[in-house]
């Protein structure tokens, strides 16, 4: 009989505050509101003078500031405080099943586990378990590794995406225990919506839990016999920091004689993660936009339609371009300039994959190949939101370009067909919508 370890997963030693008041505790994820310092101000005064998982994390609007160092320092002070003063409860083994409102409506479903480093690899084309969705920047690595280093806790704020249509495992989980009472429940600082959370721990629950994932994994492998059981949908990087870590100490521990055994029970070798199933209709998939300055637009679109084997077809208003893009999974919509007059394009395409994972590689060879206007040389954006994107392409020498929405359907079979999509593909949900840090476990 299949145990959950064998694909990867182990129940975790979850830590929760004694009384938790999740208003207070709950802070969301470092790499939201980068460049929006009030709202770090904001988060700051919702925590002020209480226990918080905002005094165990660097936001990263921080990553790049002059007393970063010191800030690392407080954080590594505050989590060895918070385990020698009380703050928290007794572990407890357990996955942690929760509900998350949002304040745009929606209601998301999660589950809260850790996984085997070991099974997991962000680099393209790999045949792990678990595997990147976006491009890795492996410049983004150290700077984060300085923060997981050494540290006493770990928080999640990764996301890893499951193809399971018959929603087995999340659905499954939280038939099992919603007739429990929660570990936590309540609203989440700052319009943040609100969360439940109640554990799955027994046997019979662990044991429903392995078998969802084992027929979901048996319906994922492939000929060759690997098996795309997860993939990371948010904090893609924080992932591969947490693997790059575990492989550093890994080498430490091998030096000292350390056995497969002493391996598989180092906490490094994990890291934490929210499972959320890809059909979830809390769990929206927003294209990510393209906007492209100082080009020779014409050209562009021209060479687009060529490269992607698409037809042109001119669109008479803003609105109309939109709706043409949203209404299909193929099709590429420009917004710019010409002679003074705004135009509107539509680029048809046959694409049967995510058609971010064609177009990117395509805008990329042609700025490599592109002269410069008026003395400056293309620059590329990603927008969110379609009404920035058309009104950007107002300006003189830009082209906004529509994508169309995210195919659930064909996530999966792109990302293993052709690797890692381009950097900046899609956003799951707005940013208030993103984890929120919880539920803690002991690292180093």
């Amino acid at each position: 009989m299949k145990k959950i370890e064998d694909f990867g997963i182990r129940v975790p030693e979850i830590l929760l505050p004694k009384n938790i008041d999740v208003k207070s505790w709950s802070v969301i994820a470092c790499d939201q509101y980068t460049q929006d310092l009030d709202y770090w101000k904001k988060a700051e005064a919702a925590a002020s003078g209480k226990p918080s998982t905002l005094n165990l994390i660097l936001p990263e609007v921080y990553l790049n500031s002059p007393d970063k160092a010191e800030r690392i320092g407080k954080i590594r002070e505050t989590m060895k405080s918070y385990l020698e003063e009380g703050v928290f409860d007794s572990p407890r083994k357990s996955m942690i099943y929760i509900e998350r409102k949002t304040a745009f409506g929606r209601m998301r479903r999660g589950l809260v586990t850790q996984i085997d480093l070991e099974t997991y690899e962000w680099k393209p084309f790999s045949k792990a378990n678990i595997r990147a969705t976006e491009a890795t920047i492996v410049e983004r690595i150290p700077p984060r590794m300085e923060i997981r280093r050494g540290a006493a806790l770990e928080l999640p704020h990764i996301m890893l995406l499951v193809d399971d249509k018959d929603d087995l495992l999340i659905g499954g989980a939280g038939k099992l225990v919603k007739g429990k009472t929660p570990v936590y429940d309540g609203e989440l600082m700052c319009k943040g919506g609100s969360i439940t959370g109640w554990a799955v721990e027994s046997d019979d629950e662990i044991s429903a839990v392995t078998d969802a994932v084992s027929k979901i994994a048996d319906a994922n492998r492939a000929p060759d016999g690997s098996t795309f059981l997860f993939a990371v949908g948010d904090g893609n990087h924080s992932l591969a920091t947490a693997k790059a870590v575990w492989d550093e100490h890994k080498e430490k521990l091998l030096a000292q004689g350390a056995d497969e055994a002493a391996l598989k029970e180092c906490p490094v070798r994990y890291a934490l993660v929210e499972i959320v199933n890809i059909y979830d209709t809390g769990l929206t998939f927003e294209p990510i936009h393209r906007v492209i300055f100082d080009c020779d637009v014409k050209s562009l679109i021209l060479y687009l339609a060529d490269k992607l084997e698409g037809s042109i077809s001119e669109i008479s208003s803003a609105a109309e371009l939109d709706a043409a893009v949203k209404a299909s999974a193929a099709s590429f919509g420009f917004a710019y300039k010409l002679d003074g007059e705004q135009k509107y394009v539509l680029l048809k395409t046959g694409i049967k994959e995510l058609a971010v994972a064609r177009l990117q590689p395509e805008i990329d060879s042609f700025l490599k190949s592109s002269t410069k206007i008026d003395g400056k040389a293309p620059e590329i954006d990603y927008i969110h939101g379609n009404e920035e994107v058309l009104k950007l392409g107002e300006r003189d020498n830009a082209v906004g370009i529509l994508l169309p929405p995210i195919a659930k359907d064909s996530f999966f079979e792109t990302i293993n067909g052709r690797g890692p999509l381009p950097r900046k593909s899609f956003s799951m949900g707005e940013a208030d919508e993103k984890r929120f840090y919880l539920e803690c476990r002991k690292l180093f």
